[in-house]
């Protein structure tokens, strides 16, 4: 049997999946190997950290203030919002 070239992270079933064993949206991937899918997690706890410690994706506290947009608040089919 040939070797996989792509393996996936199923976060389903918390194991790594070949192709087509599980669907799109419930996977991480592709990876080159068996080994690099087996880390997945990792990855994406190390990237996380990488996102939450980044100045450029620090959002403001809550507690400061912040400008209020103008412009009214609405729904994807456009009614309005009322706070």
């Amino acid at each position: 049997m040939a070797e996989r070239e792509q393996w996936y992270w199923s976060l389903r079933q918390h194991r790594v999946v070949g192709e087509g064993e599980e669907k799109a949206e419930d996977r991480l991937g592709p990876y080159r190997t068996r080994e690099d899918a087996e880390k997945a997690m990792e990855h994406v706890a190390e990237r996380n950290d990488q996102w939450v410690t980044d100045p450029r994706f620090n959002d403001p506290d809550e507690d400061e203030d912040e400008e209020k947009d103008d412009e009214p608040r609405v729904r994807f089919d456009g009614s309005p919002i009322e706070d």
